[in-house]
């Protein structure tokens, strides 16, 4: 059986090297559905909670909310830093305090400081798929991700081979040491 969630994300990006309106830096309204498989846990009865969902994803998703998506050979990208920096805002401001954790991956870097991901390819809606999915598929079983971004949509089915040690009072992942990090249930 599967869960499943939705996050708004709020961004600008542009296709750098593109012939066409996105080559011009713009912004989107998109919303990411996130498709967990698992069995459904007794006592809870449900496959995994939704608002787990959104904890788990939102932690690492919201350095993509209001922030500036740029490939890495963009030049726009050293002209962005350098006016964060004469702003005073390259290394964070104190109201910018909607940011996840930095992170660094093969597709992406986010730099939360300064509300900006850089990516290897061009921020398409199958960009965001492949980036989110990297992100997280070591925390959620991911059965399938869609994200809608304006007129565009696209959508991955992923096989789900494994099953998450649940705990029985509340169905949210529970840790290495088996303990559930939200009611502090311990297997036995």
């Amino acid at each position: 059986m599967r869960s499943i969630t939705t996050i708004q994300l709020q961004y600008a990006h542009r296709f750098y090297g593109f012939r066409g309106e996105a080559q011009y830096l713009h912004g989107h309204s998109g919303v990411l559905t996130i498709e967990v498989e698992d069995s459904v846990n007794p006592g809870v009865n449900m496959a995994f909670p939704c608002n787990e969902i959104q904890k788990t994803a939102w932690d690492v998703l919201k350095n993509f909310d209001h922030a500036l998506i740029l490939r890495e050979d963009d030049p726009l990208l050293p002209a962005i830093l350098d006016v964060y920096e004469k702003q005073g805002i390259r290394n964070g401001h104190p109201q910018n305090t909607m940011k996840g954790e930095a992170f660094k991956t093969e597709l992406a870097t986010a730099y939360p400081d300064c509300r900006l991901v850089v990516t290897k390819e061009t921020m398409t809606v199958e960009g965001m798929i492949k980036i989110v999915y990297d992100l997280l598929k070591d925390k959620l079983n991911i059965a399938k991700i869609t994200f809608t971004s304006g007129v565009n949509a696209a959508s991955q089915e992923y096989e789900v081979t494994k099953s998450m040690d649940r705990c029985p009072l509340c169905g949210i992942a529970l840790n290495e040491e088996g303990v559930c990090p939200k009611c502090g249930y311990k297997k036995r």
